[in-house]
């Protein structure tokens, strides 16, 4: 049985999942379905009430019925490689691509329609107050008003972006920012706007979320520094494993059960009282930083979540564990 890996061509986190997966003797292909119709290839055929189909990538031939698990790690738009792309063809690439694998019994990681809904910031925020999470005071408009009378409410605020990566050429992160006290919200008519309590925090949190199992990273911010985005504040010290306190434990696979996944990146602000404070869940987030730094086995654990035989895990038995420590 085969694990089939959807994903771009350079994608450094699902080179580390091979890895493992090679070491384990897991037979797997990996694809991008930018390249379909030319360097990917399908056929299915129903035949007497059974669908057989395959898959030919990188001069593999993959039986679908031969699937054990497929893993929607950062996927291309299907046909957008082809000689003359068009809205069509990849409706068509994208519709025979993804209807013959759900055709499949193989587990998905995660399944496209559950990662869609998940990557939306205003129901990600609904979902973890409602499985017992901390989530900051938000507010998303474009009402200036509406933005100056939250700011009345709670003068420290920071901005980020509702969607996540500027699409641009090539994509761009935005950086969560600090709102200047005096500022004009004047410009949030232009587009939706995302304001949120700034957590005064001493550390972030990176839990990942791999099935059933949850390890957590831990990092020391500076106080009250003007850089309070992670990915580009000056770092005091390193990641280290941490603890999941049994009560977020028990929200984060709550979470995942409702959210229909069995991946997750989770981003946490931890205050001076010890809370952590729901950020986001990245359906696809990176983990190489956190393992490179922790030690701690994600790729391992990923991997043997997609050889593992069987059905899809329900997250109905919350573990966690810190990993081994340098």
């Amino acid at each position: 049985m085969t694990v089939l890996i959807l994903t771009s061509e350079q994608d450094v986190t699902a080179d580390m999942v091979v890895t493992e997966l090679h070491a384990a003797g897991v037979p797997v292909v990996r694809l991008d379905p930018a390249d379909l119709p030319g360097a990917v290839a399908l056929s299915g055929e129903y035949v007497h009430g059974t669908f057989q189909g395959h898959l030919s990538a990188a001069g593999r031939l993959v039986s679908t019925s031969g699937l054990r698990s497929i893993w929607v790690r950062r996927p291309g738009v299907p046909a957008t490689r082809v000689p003359e792309p068009s809205d069509w063809l990849t409706e068509e690439a994208s519709q025979a691509l993804y209807g013959m694998l759900h055709g499949t019994g193989a587990r998905w990681m995660n399944r496209p329609d559950a990662a869609r809904r998940a990557r939306r910031k205003p129901w990600q925020l609904h979902l973890a107050q409602r499985s017992g999470l901390p989530v900051p005071a938000t507010l998303i408009t474009t009402f200036p008003q509406a933005a100056r009378d939250f700011a009345e409410r709670f003068p420290d605020l920071v901005v980020k972006p509702v969607s996540g990566t500027h699409p641009q050429d090539p994509p761009r992160a935005v950086p969560t920012s600090r709102v200047a006290p005096d500022a004009d919200f004047a410009a949030v008519a232009f587009g939706p706007t995302l304001l949120q309590r700034r957590i005064p925090k001493r550390a972030d949190i990176r839990l990942t979320a791999v099935g059933d199992q949850l390890l957590a990273a831990r990092k020391p911010a500076v106080p009250d520094a003007d850089d309070v985005d992670v990915r580009f504040a000056p770092s005091i010290g390193p990641w280290e494993p941490a603890d999941v306190p049994p009560r977020i434990a028990a929200a984060v696979h709550a979470y995942l059960r409702q959210a229909e996944l069995a991946y997750g990146a989770f981003d946490f602000a931890e205050d001076a009282d010890g809370i952590w404070w729901f950020l986001e869940c990245n359906q696809s987030g990176q983990f190489g930083f956190v393992e490179l730094e922790t030690g701690q086995p994600i790729a391992r654990a990923l991997a043997h979540w997609l050889a593992r035989e069987g059905e899809e895990e329900t997250n109905a038995a919350p573990t966690s564990s810190p990993g081994p420590s340098h």
